[in-house]
């Protein structure tokens, strides 16, 4: 198969399939399919509910089109599969969205197609999990009638400096020949460039590891946050004095959510336990990263106590819902933690946040966002997400929605330490 031969489709019109795909409709045919009409239908109007592409960025794609029936990709020679791949309850990890997706392509998986996968996963499992749905849902055997590769997503959600075409995309093939067919086609649109690793267990691990380094790293931040609150000392300004040095690496304490920094380090570890390691430092970092949203919540309210504010029944405002700045994505955030300890010791809280979406909130976790936030209300007020909307409205109109004898608690950094009272 060579580069004009290839008729191309991307299954999953997320956060990562919608930009790529996007991306090749400028220079070539693409189809996009996702299961989710309504999705679709949206898409093919030019909106895009997740914000990461305007009106003009989708209408401009020329080659772009837009599908939820699976009989529209019959023709397609080439998939590129970017399906979500979340935890279960007990952090486990629920491969159901990939393995729908391989049995949707595998029906319609023809001799000579090329399935590419970019969902996260743990070393292994395209080869071990994907590849035997697709044979048996086609017919056709691995390595000879199709073939397989795997390029892991590394699009960063509410991110406009670091696009899909700006990171270097890590490719990888199930043969020599298909694994450069693939680079060949992502380099068309990377302007960043590719590197194509030796096989597709090596791109497996290296996606997963990304976020377990970034995971581990915070997980230190926040520990270190949590030991010069006793010292009382601000962390900011030690980890402004550390960075003065050249190799300090410059993480921020915080809530580790949405769907990559919270969830890819128990793939690696589930995949470890299975071969009979146990993971102590990984899991040790998820374990005090998965705990920051009790432990703000409680800090709050030991502060409320030391301020002669009452806890029980009072007021407390929460800026931000999403799991990042300046973006609606609600995937694993961790301020659902902090407002789930604060009602549990009895206190009213409103949660405001312009970029989600209400309906979507309520949906996926019982929060009716509020549509604005009211004035000489708040005993208490969290910035938990960095939105601009926040930064906008400045810490003196921030300060009018609560009360004469107010706490602001900022998550962030998006003040200075005069101008609140507590920093994480």
């Amino acid at each position: 198969m060579v580069l004009k031969e290839i008729n191309l489709a991307l299954v999953g019109l997320g956060y990562v399939g919608l930009p790529l795909a996007t991306e090749f409709g400028y220079l070539r045919n693409v189809i996009g399919y996702d299961i989710d009409k309504k999705r679709v239908d949206e898409l093919s109007l030019g909106k895009d509910r997740t914000l990461e592409l305007s009106y003009d960025q989708l209408n401009s794609s020329k080659g772009l089109t837009f599908t939820s029936e699976l009989a529209d990709l019959s023709e397609c020679n080439f998939f590129i599969i970017t399906v979500p791949t979340p935890i279960d309850k007990k952090n486990n990890p629920d491969l159901t969205p990939l393995i729908k997706a391989s049995e949707s392509i595998g029906s319609i998986l023809k001799e000579g197609d090329i399935v590419v996968y970019e969902s996260t996963v743990y070393p292994g499992a395209t080869e071990e999990v994907c590849v035997p749905i697709l044979e048996q849902f086609s017919g056709l055997t691995f390595n000879i009638d199709f073939f397989i590769g795997y390029s892991p997503e590394r699009i960063n959600p509410g991110d406009k400096e670091h696009s899909v075409t700006d990171i270097i995309k890590v490719t990888s093939g199930s043969t020599t020949e298909i694994a450069e067919i693939i680079d060949q086609l992502y380099r068309t649109v990377i302007k960043k460039g590719t590197y194509k690793t030796s096989s597709i267990k090596v791109a497996e691990a290296a996606k997963v590891i990304e976020n377990t380094q970034r995971d581990i790293n915070i997980s230190l931040i926040n520990e270190l946050a949590i030991i010069f609150h006793k010292l009382d000392i601000d962390t900011e300004e030690v980890l402004l004095a550390a960075g003065t040095k050249w190799n300090f690496l410059p993480f921020r304490p915080g809530l580790v959510g949405g769907h990559c920094i919270g969830v890819d380090p128990y793939y690696l570890t589930h995949k470890a336990q299975k071969l009979g390691h146990e993971p102590e430092i990984i899991l040790a970092g998820r374990k005090l990263n998965d705990s920051m949203g009790i432990y703000v919540a409680s800090y709050l309210l030991g502060a409320m106590t030391t301020k002669n504010i009452e806890t029980k029944d009072s007021n407390v405002l929460i800026l931000g819902l999403a799991f990042k700045e300046n973006c609606p994505d609600l995937r694993n955030t961790k301020v659902v933690d902090v407002i789930k300890e604060l009602i549990n010791h009895g206190v009213n809280v409103d949660c405001y946040d312009p970029c989600v979406d209400q309906d979507e909130a309520k949906k996926e976790y019982g929060i009716s966002l509020i549509k604005d936030p009211k004035k000489d209300y708040y005993d208490a007020i969290i910035i938990a997400v960095a939105h601009n909307e926040f930064k906008k409205m400045g810490i003196s109109n921030i300060r009018k929605l609560g009360k004469n004898n107010q706490l602001i608690y900022d998550l962030k950094y998006l003040f200075s330490a005069e101008e609140t009272d507590l920093r994480l």
